[in-house]
């Protein structure tokens, strides 16, 4: 039995289409297959922090066109040859004797040979839009961020971002969300972000002025017409990754992230945000984005 090895990511290189040997085909619980491949330009959710959707696409399999239902992380066992995926898997990355890999989850019964070549494609459009909301939510969180550091802190937080401002975004989100074209973080004001030092309840009061001043800075960004770009630690899915770009600010902006993102800010016509009061301890910030 060959041993499964850690797959190699491409989803940060622009490839949509590629030819892969397969490592392993197993029936998942419903009836279908799991499909693990060397290689994939197919992005997953991750099973810890699920802000990014898995990519769509199609296999091709000998005459066999396969759709591709769902993409997830999975984690094999190499002693016993055994595949957990999701949140069955009961290791962290690096665990000796584990390799992680993306599970491709296939609409068929049919079981692929291990061995065999297949080619993964990926549905370019869906991936870019995925894409597009990523990358505009970083660069709202700065804003964000940037925004408020300016006027809403009475002392200094501890945390900075990339950007050198105070670390609202890292401190207060709660949940976030990537759809095509948009990102939805939701951010928690209570005590202790209040002891750190951030003044909520004027905060809350500015709620508009705020989002004006972060649409503002966002239209100063997108003006520059950076290239956006993935440095890739290493070529496996649980190598690290940085989304890069000069913002025109102090320093350039590496950002860690797992996700698909776009390659300039010239992708975009325009990113704006929308502040939404939900209870008095909880806001809600929509980032939307047009394509250019």
């Amino acid at each position: 039995m060959t041993p499964v090895s850690a797959t190699q990511i491409l989803f940060c290189h622009q490839t949509w289409q590629h030819q892969a040997q397969v490592q392993m085909c197993k029936t998942t619980p419903k009836g279908n297959q799991w499909l693990v491949t060397e290689s994939t330009p197919f992005h997953p959710v991750s099973h810890i922090w699920p802000d990014h959707p898995a990519d769509k696409g199609y296999v091709e399999y000998g005459p066999h066109t396969i759709p591709v239902v769902d993409c997830l992380t999975g984690a094999v066992e190499l002693s016993t040859n055994t595949l957990f995926v999701d949140k069955e898997i009961p290791v962290k990355r690096g665990e000796a004797g584990w390799v992680f890999v993306v599970v491709h989850q296939l609409d068929t019964e049919l079981t692929l040979d291990v061995n065999e070549h297949v080619t993964l494609h990926v549905d370019r459009q869906y991936q870019e839009a995925l894409s597009r909301g990523h990358s505009a939510g970083h660069l709202a969180s700065l804003a964000l961020n940037k925004v408020l550091h300016a006027n809403y802190w009475r002392k200094q937080a501890d945390r900075l971002d990339e950007l050198k401002h105070y670390d609202f975004n890292s401190y207060a989100q709660e949940t976030s969300f990537v759809t095509e074209d948009c990102c939805t973080d939701t951010y928690r004001l209570g005590k202790t972000l209040r002891k750190r030092g951030l003044n909520s309840a004027n905060m809350l009061e500015d709620l508009d002025q705020i989002t004006g001043l972060v649409n503002e800075q966002l239209t100063q960004w997108l003006a520059l017409g950076s290239d956006i770009t993935i440095d890739c630690k290493g070529p496996l899915l649980t190598d690290s990754r940085y989304w890069v770009c000069d913002l025109g600010e102090e320093g350039i902006v590496e950002m860690p992230c797992g996700g698909t993102h776009s390659a300039s800010l010239t992708e975009f016509s325009v990113i704006t945000i929308e502040l939404v009061l939900q209870d008095e301890q909880h806001i809600k910030m929509i980032t939307t984005s047009i394509k250019q």
